[in-house]
């Protein structure tokens, strides 16, 4: 049978034409699986970041001052040579209850009645340490104990207070400790009567030891918003004031995925 001329029009526009739609097809599939294999690899590259900072935010929470591990062994055997066995028995107790905390937390955040807990294991034993020298006031609003905060935010604060103000004084030493919850922030305060800062900056003072660094490097890791401040007491000494948006329980549920900021 004789094909007409449109008959045989179609049949070459279709010889001509599958095969390029064929080859636009194939091009489009594969432009969409490199499409698909970018996205995946991205998202390994987001996964893998967001590992290595929690990995460098867990080291960060680890880091012990050996200084106060070295005045405590010291205190230790000062009261055991002394024989004064309550005392020992006290600062065993609550140095016990100090490495139980360290290396038991694993969470980027615990609440804020937790953290301070733990730091009065570590006022109790300076306490004993500076015996009638050492006064300690401490003021927690209710309202932020269920706060969320970074673990060893308090104590890391404190434990700086003694080893570059108080320690190096003569005298009466104090100490005061305030957290509050005002307008959706935390604002944590911990004020010295210590040699001072004199007139050192900030960036003087982040090179002078771990203690200050180490919460600012965790603050940019854990949140988009927070402050940390250092300047002279209004009576001699040194105020360090941390402000943190609040964040509760199942806010940080919500927020895990946006929790580790680069």
């Amino acid at each position: 049978m004789l094909l007409n001329y449109n008959t045989f029009s179609i049949f070459v526009i279709l010889a001509i034409f599958a095969p390029l739609a064929g080859t636009i097809a194939l091009l489009v599939v594969l432009a969409f699986e490199k499409q698909i294999d970018g996205l995946t690899f991205q998202k390994q590259q987001v996964q893998m970041e967001k590992e290595l900072q929690e990995s460098e935010y867990m080291q960060l929470n680890q880091q012990i001052q050996p200084h106060f591990l070295f005045n405590t062994m010291n205190l230790m055997l000062g009261l055991a040579r002394l024989d004064r066995k309550e005392k020992l028995i006290q600062v065993m107790e609550a140095f016990s209850h100090y490495l139980k905390f360290k290396y038991q937390v694993r969470e980027h955040l615990i609440p804020l009645k937790k953290e301070w807990e733990y730091t009065q294991s570590y006022i109790h034993i300076q306490k004993i340490r500076f015996q009638n020298r050492l006064t300690v006031d401490m003021t927690l609003n209710p309202d932020a104990g269920q706060v969320l905060v970074p673990p060893y935010l308090i104590q890391t604060l404190v434990e700086n207070a003694f080893k570059h103000g108080l320690e190096k004084k003569p005298g009466d030493l104090f100490l005061q400790l305030q957290a509050d919850l005002i307008n959706d922030q935390v604002i944590i305060i911990v004020t010295d009567n210590g040699m001072g800062i004199g007139n050192l900056t900030k960036k003087d003072l982040f090179q002078k030891g771990h203690g200050l660094p180490n919460i600012h490097r965790r603050l940019k890791l854990l949140y988009d918003q927070s402050s940390l401040d250092i300047k002279k007491g209004s009576s001699g000494g040194t105020k360090v004031s941390v402000v943190l948006p609040k964040m509760l329980q199942d806010e940080e549920e919500l927020s895990d995925e946006h929790s580790m900021r680069g």
